[in-house]
């Protein structure tokens, strides 16, 4: 069995047996089909852990998509870019206007340029000048949570920020995410930001460490809970072998073809998921 299967079945029973719902409560998503409110099981402060070290943290109970999961996370990573027209896939049609815009969210925010003593920079190049320059940095953060822009975003950021923090020669990171939809999202986020550690490192002459990802609410729709049920009971399989081209350098080099999973053996994918908006 894979660690990032175990940890996922483990959560996803906590919230199953422990979980609070949400019934009776004003709730905002609505499920896109009929427009009633979208309920949820919850619990509040998930801390999950995964040393990059061990293994590729991608299920084996379902297969996750890592070239699309890839492709999203240099859209917002890489090309900073807020605009669905930058992407190989619709999964953020729902939220882009008639242009293709979602706002002044991710991408657009980590493009932003800021002024620090040693010069400007957005916030990805500033990680960058830092693991080169300043690696042992507690101070190595990025943030899209920006207040100032949230009514202009169709969006707010779920995954919102970043803490790098560099122990010996590994690179460790914590994810900071405001609310995941447990079904559709969470190894989809654990494998980008896993895929995010391995890039950074490589560039950065640094060995990949931990990913520490905290959810403030963690929940599961109602909809979701028998399928659930029937994901956490199915077999699974031992974690794939993770590889990344050796030979790019430059963070802004990379594109999903160079990353690949060996021997990545899952079982049957979920279709037709509901999701709520």
């Amino acid at each position: 069995m894979s660690k990032a299967d175990r940890i996922f079945i483990d959560m996803c029973q906590d919230i199953l047996e422990n979980g609070y719902s949400s019934i009776g409560e004003k709730v905002r998503p609505v499920w896109t089909d009929t427009g009633e409110p979208a309920h949820t099981l919850k619990k509040f402060g998930v801390v999950n852990r995964y040393d990059l070290s061990e293994e590729f943290p991608i299920l084996t109970l379902r297969p996750t998509r890592l070239d699309k999961a890839v492709d999203e996370l240099l859209w917002i990573w890489q090309k900073k870019s807020n605009n669905v027209k930058d992407l190989n896939s619709r999964i953020w049609d729902a939220w882009a206007d008639e242009n293709g815009s979602i706002g002044k969210a991710y991408g657009y925010q980590l493009g932003i340029k800021h002024k620090y003593k040693e010069g400007e920079f957005d916030q990805v190049d500033r990680v960058l000048y830092d693991l080169k320059h300043n690696k042992y940095s507690r101070r190595i953060i990025v943030n899209m949570y920006n207040h100032a822009d949230l009514h202009e975003m169709n969006l707010y950021p779920c995954a919102y920020s970043v803490t790098f923090n560099v122990t010996g020669n590994r690179l460790n990171a914590i994810l900071n995410q405001r609310s995941q939809d447990i079904l559709v999202a969470n190894n989809w986020n654990v494998c980008q930001y896993a895929v995010l550690v391995h890039m950074f490192a490589q560039v950065s002459d640094l060995e990949p460490g931990e990913l520490v990802h905290v959810i403030a609410d963690a929940h599961i729709y109602d909809r979701h809970i028998p399928i659930i049920e029937e994901l956490i009971k199915r077999p699974v399989y031992d974690a794939p072998r993770f590889e990344i081209n050796k030979d790019i350098k430059d963070f802004y080099q990379f594109k999903p073809e160079d990353f690949k999973l060996i021997d990545y053996k899952a079982g049957v994918q979920i279709k037709n998921i509901p999701v709520a908006v």
